[in-house]
């Protein structure tokens, strides 16, 4: 069976073909999301709903025309963010993606949305969750005239495609835009009601991935989640694998039939009712590049050129002792989510450890830690031993002292995924699953 995956993410749009029998990627393709819009409040992060639509349909045109035989289409996207509908289906907004700052405005008796949302009901709400959103602007007015309903990027999408006139989401998508009860697969309505939000702005959830319509007489089906879809691209259905994903931020996930949450871990819907358990780490890969600007700023304070330092610094790394001499470095530098307030520090140096390559190797160690302190929770509340890591994303696929790090710690083999987009592989992937 030969399917199309497409991802529409924050800064890229990405799309594949795949043979799903053979799990054989045939073709691939990504362009720049490119579709950010200025707006006069400095909080907001909106982009441009039909640009995005533009560039989605002509590459899925491309791939469409180069692989006439193709049977379905899978979707996927940037979870969390909203966009607002009218009666006919048509988007009357722009898309307020996962990172607006609305609801952390602390303009409501000096408190935000966000705050007042987890003092009030106890559930987990950060700013950037659709209905924190949407709840600021109600408050505040903002909520477009006509507006009958919210949904994904990812879900507009799949309207769009196949002329539907109201969104059908994934239970991996409705959890992610807030009040959802995980644990019985539904939304949280007694608390939204309370909240002064509309009933009927929520979109159907589907705990299947259902036919939505067809798209040049090709059925395309309900998106999935990113997190949710670059999970299956990467580990599939393999239980005891736990995919490390590292990029500018990064997550560590399971798959587990049991509901489990913790502070800081969330119990993400998944297919076949069953569970990712996720925990993030905010600043992963940020870390490193964090460093790597420090060492660049110093070579420039010492009349060198500005360029780029990371091959010098997987020398040092290699070069370090195992242990780093003894300094413990902590790389929360944009703190963790239960903790946002907490920051990053190096100690333990002395006149003898306080080398450069002691403090790259520190740093590495420090981003696998915050890995391993998820797993260690996550464990200890399953009882799911990591038998296998695999790992996406760039931060890992190109830092080999990371892996070998990650391997010590978890005392776990580690693998490369196999594939770069592993979200537009897993959704392509995604269809396999269709009732």
């Amino acid at each position: 069976m030969k399917t199309i995956g497409i991802d529409i993410g924050t800064t890229t749009i990405s799309a594949v073909v795949m043979d799903t029998e053979k799990r054989k990627l045939l073709a691939s393709k990504t362009v720049p999301n490119g579709s950010f819009i200025r707006t006069e409040r400095e909080w907001e992060r909106i982009q441009d709903v039909k640009l995005l639509m533009k560039k989605a349909k002509e590459i899925l045109d491309e791939l469409i025309l180069q692989h006439p035989d193709t049977e379905a289409i899978g979707l996927t996207g940037q979870m969390h963010g909203i966009l607002y509908t009218d009666g006919e289906g048509r988007c009357i907004s722009p898309l307020y993606t996962w990172q607006d700052g609305s609801g952390d405005q602390p303009e409501f008796d000096g408190e935000s949305i966000a705050a007042q949302v987890t003092r009030k009901y106890g559930i987990f709400a950060a700013t950037g969750f659709g209905l924190v959103t949407y709840l600021y602007h109600m408050k505040k007015g903002l909520v477009p005239e006509g507006s009958a309903a919210v949904c994904t990027i990812s879900d507009y999408l799949g309207m769009w495609l196949t002329g539907r006139k109201s969104p059908l989401v994934h239970a991996s998508n409705g959890a992610s835009i807030g009040f959802y009860d995980t644990k019985n697969w539904r939304f949280r309505e007694e608390m939204i009601i309370d909240a002064g939000m509309e009933l009927s702005m929520l979109p159907e959830v589907t705990t299947e991935v259902k036919k939505l319509g067809t798209y040049c007489k090709i059925p395309v089906f309900v998106a999935l989640g990113d997190n949710q879809a670059s999970f299956l691209g990467a580990v599939g259905m393999q239980e005891n694998v736990w995919q490390v994903n590292v990029g500018t931020g990064g997550q560590l996930s399971v798959l587990s039939e049991q509901h489990f949450e913790a502070p800081g871990i969330e119990a993400r819907p998944f297919l076949k009712k069953k569970y990712i358990l996720t925990g993030a780490v905010l600043c992963a890969g940020r870390a490193y590049a964090i460093l790597e600007q420090f060492f660049q700023k110093c070579a420039v304070a010492m009349g060198l050129d500005a360029k780029e330092q990371y091959g010098v610094m997987g020398k040092l790394a290699k070069s370090a002792r195992e242990d780093a001499g003894g300094i413990q470095v902590i790389t929360k530098f944009k703190g963790t989510r239960v903790n946002p307030e907490v920051r990053g520090s190096i100690s333990g140096l002395s006149e003898e450890n306080f080398l450069p390559e002691n403090l790259v190797l520190g740093a590495i160690q420090g981003i696998a830690r915050e890995y391993c302190d998820i797993y260690q929770e996550i464990y200890r509340g399953t009882g799911i031993r990591a038998e296998k890591l695999i790992a996406s994303g760039n931060g890992a696929r190109r830092n080999e002292v990371l892996r070998d790090t990650l391997k010590k710690m978890f005392q776990a083999e580690l693998e490369i995924t196999a594939f770069q987009e592993e979200a537009a592989c897993g959704a392509a992937l995604s269809v396999l699953f269709a009732e």
